[in-house]
């Protein structure tokens, strides 16, 4: 029986070139096997890959695919320090938005990707959110573009429980269609 395996490979030059290392699971640091990277392959499933060790700073969520260079993972320079995968997520996808820390305010739920939080929620910021089902990304402008924050199921009070360093929020989908 043939077990699937799970893996991204982090190049240091553009375009899959230069040195690489091949990776399977995840790993909170990175650097003693390359100084930068300038592309990557994803072989499958997600991966979250980080700025900085132990899962911390600027997070980019990839799916399967190739990325020739750090623009195409919208990456804000070459140096990725850490990396988690998450398996495919089949069946239900729910969250709730809250327009203050702790669940406070306005709330709404969500089950499907949202282009544009203002028009649908009528506010820039979330302040906290429960995510009931499935993985979730949100994104720092609309249009699914800017800074990425991934989101899995749980509970998180205030913006800096996802990682993020103020409460505006542009965008978000889920990582059912990612």
């Amino acid at each position: 029986m043939n077990r699937i395996q799970h893996q991204i490979i982090f190049y240091e030059d553009r375009n899959f070139q230069g040195r690489h290392y091949e990776c399977s699971t995840d790993c909170a640091d990175l650097s003693p096997y390359f100084s930068h990277c300038n592309s990557i392959r994803v072989d499958s499933d997600w991966w979250v890959v980080y700025e900085r060790p132990n899962y911390m700073g600027y997070q980019y969520v990839l799916s399967r695919g190739e990325y020739p260079d750090y623009q195409r993972w919208m990456g804000f320079n070459d140096s990725i320090r850490s990396c988690r995968s998450y398996p495919h997520v089949r069946g239900n996808y729910r969250m709730r938005i809250y327009e203050r820390p702790d669940f406070g305010g306005q709330m709404m739920e969500f089950m499907d990707d949202c282009p544009s939080i203002y028009d649908c929620f009528h506010y820039r910021d979330i302040h906290s959110c429960q995510v009931m089902d499935g993985y979730w990304i949100f994104y720092e402008h609309p249009n699914y573009r800017g800074q990425q924050y991934f989101l899995r199921p749980g509970e998180y009070r205030r913006y800096s429980d996802w990682g993020g360093y103020n409460s505006i929020t542009g965008s978000f989908r889920h990582m059912r269609d990612f």
